[in-house]
C-alpha cells in the first residue's frame, strides 16, 4: 500500500518500498514537524529506514505488529509520544 501523505502526518501501511524513499525524505525534510504513523506498517524496505535514521522524525504512532515495533524502535532509538 505505501505511504499516504498528509499536512503534517505520514501514513506508512502494508509494504513500503524502495520506491518510495525519495518521496518520504523529501517530505520530511519539508514537513520537519511532521510525524508518521506507522500502525499499518506490515514491512519497511531498509532505504525507507535509512531515511529515518538519518531525519529522526517523530513517530505519532508505531507498528502493530510486535517484531516490526521492537525492530523499529531499536533501530531509530526513540521513545514513544
Amino acid at each position: 500500500m505505501g505511504i499516504e501523505y498528509q499536512k503534517k502526518r505520514a501514513k506508512l501501511s502494508g509494504f513500503v518500498s524502495v520506491e518510495e524513499a525519495e518521496g518520504l525524505l523529501q517530505w520530511l525534510q519539508s514537513a520537519p514537524q511532521g510525524a508518521l504513523d506507522m500502525r499499518d506498517c506490515e514491512h519497511l524496505h531498509a532505504a525507507n529506514l535509512q531515511v529515518l535514521m538519518a531525519v529522526k522524525p517523530k513517530v505519532a504512532a508505531w507498528p502493530k505488529d510486535a517484531q516490526l515495533d521492537r525492530w523499529l524502535r531499536q533501530a531509530l532509538e526513540t521513545t514513544t509520544d
